[in-house]
């Protein structure tokens, strides 16, 4: 097959890459710069401006384009951005999709589509939650209707946090935890869905290569846990003592309102349709998901 991916130098994206090619596949990247290879197609989507010709003959589109949530505070300013650099780009590839005759668009959405559920277990068939990650993932995954109502088979990948021994959210946690910082978070009864790098990838690859597989996909770990959970089992994984406690309105005041939205609530999702569909995860539980990225 020949994959067409947007976003592909973050962590998801280098890796998505990696294990295509591997696997035979011929991969193209849209990147925002000059080309620096015969691989490599200009695009500039804020403007609108992609040559149909790139699409053509593609297999696949996927999308990961997005700044991240957590990488800057909250303010008007970035909060428009995390809207824009998601939605804008989803637009511009679902009617290019849609010109070039590609059948099938893999776009990226978020675990917070359902906001915070509590107790209550999500799949895919719930409905969107409130809040303004909520939001941004609702109008993101509408981003894709115009592929949607021209019958290109399109998923959307609702992910929760990636855990990776290569960065993003470990890169921060784990030093944290090996000089005895780590501690609970809140109340640590707000959910904290999860995955690993490689069940994320490995759901991606899944949902390119089956022709079956289409509509939201919730891409978190089998098992849902609480942060308590989460803080006990990374305690166990680096063998260090975690034994701190962060009131919540200590970490809003901090972080601001990502911490409400991202950190101190969560949904307790299950990946309900990918189970369905085939795939089967490589770390089914916290445990066997830390002792991977953390070793």
């Amino acid at each position: 097959m020949r994959v067409v991916i947007a976003g592909s130098s973050g962590l998801i994206g280098t890796s998505l890459v990696a294990a295509l090619r591997s696997k035979g596949h011929e991969v193209d990247r849209l990147v925002r710069r000059r080309p620096a290879g015969p691989d490599e197609a200009q695009w500039d989507p804020e403007s609108g401006s992609l040559d149909p010709s790139v699409l053509k003959g593609a297999d696949a589109v996927v999308n990961l384009c997005g700044v991240g949530i957590g990488d800057k505070r909250w303010t008007g300013a970035y909060k428009q951005a995390i809207r824009d650099s998601r939605i804008t780009p989803t637009d511009v590839l679902a009617r290019a999709v849609v010109d070039a005759g590609v059948s099938t668009l893999v776009n990226a959405s978020g675990i917070n589509f359902y906001g915070d559920t509590g107790d209550r277990t999500v799949d895919e068939t719930s409905p969107v939650g409130t809040g303004f990650l909520a939001e941004v993932c609702r109008d993101w995954e509408d981003a894709t209707r115009p592929a949607v109502e021209a019958g290109v088979r399109t998923v959307t990948l609702r992910t929760a946090a990636v855990l990776s021994r290569r960065g993003g959210m470990m890169g921060k946690l784990r030093p944290l935890y090996l000089f005895g910082l780590g501690g609970r978070l809140g109340s640590g009864r707000q959910y904290f869905p999860w995955i690993t790098l490689a069940d994320e990838v490995g759901a991606i690859v899944f949902a390119i290569e089956n022709s079956a597989v289409s509509g939201p996909l919730n891409l978190a770990g089998p098992a849902p846990i609480t942060f308590a959970q989460f803080n006990s089992a990374m305690s166990k994984a680096v063998h260090r003592p975690a034994p701190w406690i962060v009131p919540g309105f200590v970490i809003s005041a901090i972080i601001g309102e990502f911490a409400n939205e991202a950190i101190l609530s969560g949904p307790r999702a299950i990946p309900a349709a990918l189970e369905k569909a085939g795939y089967a995860f490589e770390h089914n539980t916290i445990g066997e998901a830390l002792a991977a990225v953390t070793s």
